[in-house]
């Protein structure tokens, strides 16, 4: 259960970082399960339906840069997606009708994880509301040596930026062109087993991991359970069986926000770091360096 400070910070902010929320036991499983994924992609040659690959990936030296939906490859991380006490946190923002959407496993591996450009993940998939946030599960100790996500405080109540460049969506925004102050930009800090939570209009990106630890995150999609999809169809098995508290609604809430929809689609697809091969001013292109300050 968050506090009414943590609630007051996440509205302000778009934001908050949760202390000591997965126990240590927890904490383990998933870096066994990962650790075990990983190996596994040393018979993987290219992407595929779970792995997203570094550049430079090879069977002697595997470079996962992410693990797709992987509450489907173990339970670990499916326990994940029903922790009581990731829902309690956003029960506490929304109420009782809570829907999960999508995981994802975002690693930096010592030494050259990839960065996420600024991005919105509202541009990716917006709502007839705007109660939607990401849950990010540090598995290892994040701060600003390993890739921390940063994120802009108070982005959240302003504009859906262009994430397209010529004409096509590309899963980021273009640094030099809408005037935002990235200076302004936190880190999401804190030891494994902590949370984050970020509001799904909140501007965030990471920059490349060049310490010599790992950073290893979790990534789940939340919403509201009366926030339905603008642009997709939900299969209503699937749809259903991701509710993961409360009731069923055939009612969605409509509230008026900023949309921007991510058409025509991305010209690589299968991964945000796919999509954003295609933007030409890169933040983070080179690791150390245009790097934002607290």
């Amino acid at each position: 259960m968050l506090s009414p400070a943590d609630i007051e910070r996440y509205n302000r902010d778009g934001f908050i970082v949760v202390p000591n929320v997965l126990s240590q036991a927890e904490v383990e499983a998933l870096r066994r399960a990962t650790d075990g994924l990983v190996d596994k992609s040393r018979a993987v040659t290219d992407h595929d339906d779970c792995y997203d690959l570094e550049p430079g990936h090879s069977a002697a030296m595997p470079r996962v840069r992410r693990i797709k939906t992987p509450h489907q490859w173990d339970p670990a991380y499916a326990a994940c997606v029903r922790h009581p006490g990731i829902l309690s946190c956003l029960k506490s923002l929304w109420g009782q009708n809570i829907r999960f959407d999508v995981s994802k496993l975002n690693l930096k591996s010592a030494g050259f994880g990839s960065p996420v450009e600024w991005h919105q993940d509202w541009a990716f998939y917006p709502h007839t509301n705007d109660d939607l946030a990401a849950v990010g599960v540090m598995i290892d100790d994040i701060d600003e040596h390993n890739g921390a996500m940063m994120v802009v405080p108070g982005s959240h109540k302003g504009p859906i930026y262009d994430h397209h460049v010529d004409g096509r969506f590309c899963g980021a925004i273009d640094p030099t062109r809408d005037g935002i102050d990235f200076d302004k930009a936190v880190y999401c800090k804190g030891k494994a087993g902590s949370i984050t939570i970020h509001h799904a209009r909140a501007i965030h990106g990471s920059a490349p991991n060049t310490s010599n630890r790992s950073r290893r995150f979790l990534l789940m999609q939340f919403r509201a359970a009366d926030a339905w999809p603008l642009i997709q169809t939900p299969d209503w098995a699937t749809w259903t069986s991701q509710l993961v508290s409360g009731e069923e609604t055939l009612t969605p809430r409509m509230t008026p926000c900023p949309v921007r929809l991510p058409l025509p689609v991305a010209a690589h697809q299968g991964s945000i770091y796919e999509n954003q091969r295609e933007l030409k001013n890169k933040f983070f292109e080179e690791p150390g360096q245009k790097r934002a300050a607290t």
